[in-house]
């Protein structure tokens, strides 16, 4: 948690454990959610979600298991997480091209997260555009500002080989 000690007070860091911070199984579940290892140790994880729930882990009020409609809904990048000390040396970045991929092959086109206010520059470079910035609840009684942000649908007029299409 160094990484968010400039955006986020100690006392909003440690209410958002377990809910906000905090993987949802369902991910796990789903088998959509990755670890990077070194040695015995997970330096670092990150997942997508064909379920409606945004962010937030198994303990955040209002979760919704239901499926989205990958011709509609954008996919949920979520619960993304690099320890401090393996940061910026492009492993959260790996992460997400292998979440986007394989959302893509299970149809989706477009992504949608919420990214912590430390989170939100590593998202614009990917793509990802700011949507609305808001504070969620914790259960301490402080609120965490966070900010809901989507990347566009693929450009469907190019194929996988970049060529553009006939029709």
């Amino acid at each position: 948690m160094a990484l968010q000690g400039l955006d986020y007070t100690i006392e909003q860091r440690k209410g958002a454990l377990g809910t906000v911070f905090g993987v949802d199984r369902q991910l796990i579940h789903d088998g959509t959610y990755y670890a990077v290892e070194a040695g015995t140790e997970i330096i670092a994880c990150g997942g997508w979600s064909r379920r409606k729930t945004l962010f937030g882990s198994d303990a955040i009020a209002g979760k919704n298991d239901s499926e989205l409609n990958p011709e509609q809904d954008a996919a949920r990048i979520r619960a993304f997480f690099v320890d401090p000390s393996w940061a910026r040396r492009g492993i959260g970045s790996r992460i997400l091209e292998v979440c986007e991929a394989a959302a893509r092959a299970c149809g989706f086109q477009k992504f949608e997260l919420v990214a912590t206010l430390t989170g939100e520059p590593f998202y614009r470079t990917k793509g990802f555009e700011v949507m609305e910035r808001y504070t969620t609840p914790l259960p301490n009684g402080l609120h965490l500002p966070v900010v809901r942000m989507a990347k566009p649908g693929a450009d469907l007029s190019k194929s996988n080989t970049g060529q553009a299409s006939l029709t």
